[in-house]
């Protein structure tokens, strides 16, 4: 695959970008080794260390190149662990919380150049008059070709009420745009809601953070004094990257059983090795209140259609994942990316101002079923588009990644994205470099017309392509075969019994 399609659809929530993690916050700083230490290769290592520092051309500070090889260390186990210096710290702390400093745009990367997904309402970036669709080239007096997306994005961000000057191409705009703009800290509401249509209703989370919950139950509420006879919802996790376990849990609870199994992880520890329950105590930052107490009772029962694509990853794959094993929802859109891995954030001694993020367990959805590497695979396949699913059907996914772990319930489940020959993928980017940006929730967001035509009992426009889809014994299964027949999808039963 090109180099172009490996960078287009890391999309960055308000200047993050879009880590896969789902992030426990271990309040343990430090574990006494368990297993003797293996001498030898340590000694190696400090004969290279005092190598360097007699023979190396220039001479090397102790503590950067002691905190560097830390960092390959611990980043040669996975994609998903990572050192975590303070300033990467911090911003982790601060985007789980929903919040952080800089300009307020939702960005990915295309030909090289950062592309503006979308402003986030009332940002500095928004204020500035920045849209979908422009190419940033140059930030400040440095030029963006060159820079990862995660270089790029660093650059953007910084210390409240400091400038940054970006050059924009525009499209219909003939010469460079240049704005100068403030960074100042942004709250990122992660849940939005509206009813699309008497009796129906759409809801998107955008990325799991600490006030989900909160935010989910106050939009759902509204959602109900509005329509009090409401018929169906339409849960939308497209592009949602995951974020903290227990928005999750309680985003599933919301719609399932109380006390009902959401999720369960399996790792080396024995705290590692543990089940979720829709239980209070397992999602609500309050320990004396509960913020889905609120919700009306026929939020149990009212049809839902779930919608994922190739961005939907981990703590929105265990969401799907819950919701599917109960048959409480039909899900729809395209396979997951299929992060299945549980990361622990583990602050280390002594200052506990740096930390590891390290993979401690994998997840399994209420059934038991493996989705790392896999992803979740939609009741029904729908395009993103009436003509097609664009480029996510190119999209890196989780068994693309160099180091990735293994499905360990079915090795010949993992799922990786379309190989494509060169030539076409230039005409596929050429093509859909001329469709007008995707707005979920939108009149023209045709996975949601689909979802509302499943919640009605019309006929839905399902995908020409088929899911890669394999059992627990490698067999090959395909559940929407049927429902491709006369391109048209059942109503889905509810069935809310555990």
């Amino acid at each position: 695959m090109g180099s172009k399609l490996k960078n287009i659809g890391l999309i960055g929530l308000g200047m993050v970008a879009g880590a896969t993690a789902m992030i426990q916050f271990d309040a343990i700083a430090q574990k006494n080794a368990t297993a003797s230490l293996p001498l030898e290769e340590l000694r190696q290592m400090a004969d290279v260390f005092g190598l360097i520092k007699s023979d190396y051309v220039e001479q090397v500070d102790d503590k950067k190149l002691l905190t560097e090889a830390i960092s390959g260390m611990v980043a040669s186990l996975d994609p998903h662990s990572a050192y975590l210096d303070k300033k990467a710290y911090k911003e982790l702390r601060e985007g789980t919380m929903g919040k952080f400093v800089g300009l307020g745009i939702e960005v990915g990367m295309e030909d090289g150049y950062v592309k503006v997904i979308s402003p986030i309402e009332d940002s500095p970036a928004f204020r500035a008059g920045i849209k979908a669709g422009d190419l940033i080239t140059r930030l400040d007096s440095t030029p963006v070709k060159g820079l990862t997306l995660d270089e790029a994005v660093k650059k953007m961000r910084g210390e409240p009420n400091t400038k940054i000057t970006l050059t924009i191409a525009r499209k219909d705009e003939d010469k460079p745009v240049i704005l100068t703009i403030t960074r100042q800290e942004i709250r990122v509401q992660s849940v939005k809601s509206k009813v699309v249509e008497p009796g129906y209703a759409w809801l998107r989370v955008t990325q799991f953070q600490e006030p989900t919950v909160d935010d989910m139950s106050k939009k759902l509420a509204a959602i109900y004094a509005q329509e009090p006879n409401l018929k169906g919802i339409v849960l939308d996790l497209r592009n949602d990257p995951g974020g903290v376990l227990p928005g999750a849990i309680g985003v599933a609870a919301a719609f399932l059983p109380k006390d009902s199994v959401v999720v369960s992880t399996n790792g080396q520890l024995p705290s590692s090795k543990q089940t979720f329950y829709a239980k209070r105590e397992y999602y609500a930052a309050n320990p004396l209140s509960d913020p889905l107490s609120r919700l009306p009772d026929a939020i149990k029962k009212v049809p839902m259609v779930v919608l994922i694509n190739s961005g939907s990853a981990s703590a929105s794959e265990i969401v799907a994942g819950a919701l599917q094993d109960y048959k409480r929802a039909t899900i729809m859109g395209t396979q997951s990316f299929g992060k299945g891995s549980v990361q622990s954030v583990i602050a280390l001694p002594p200052e506990k101002n740096t930390a590891v993020k390290l993979t401690t367990a994998r997840y399994y959805t209420p059934k038991g079923r493996s989705i790392q590497a896999r992803g979740i695979v939609p009741d029904i396949m729908v395009d993103e588009y009436p003509d097609g699913d664009g480029l996510n059907g190119l999209r890196l996914r989780e068994a693309d990644l160099s180091k990735h772990l293994t499905n360990d319930t079915d090795k010949s489940a993992e799922v990786k994205a379309k190989a494509m020959d060169e030539q076409s993928e230039e005409r596929l980017i050429a093509a859909e470099k001329k469709r007008k940006p995707l707005e979920f929730g939108s009149k023209d967001d045709f996975q949601l017309t689909q979802a509302l035509n499943q919640l009605k009992g019309l006929p839905v426009k399902v995908s020409n392509a088929k899911p890669e889809v394999r059992n627990e014994e490698g067999k090959n299964d395909t559940p929407v075969k049927d429902e491709r027949k006369d391109n048209k999808a059942p109503a889905e039963k509810i069935d809310t019994t555990k």
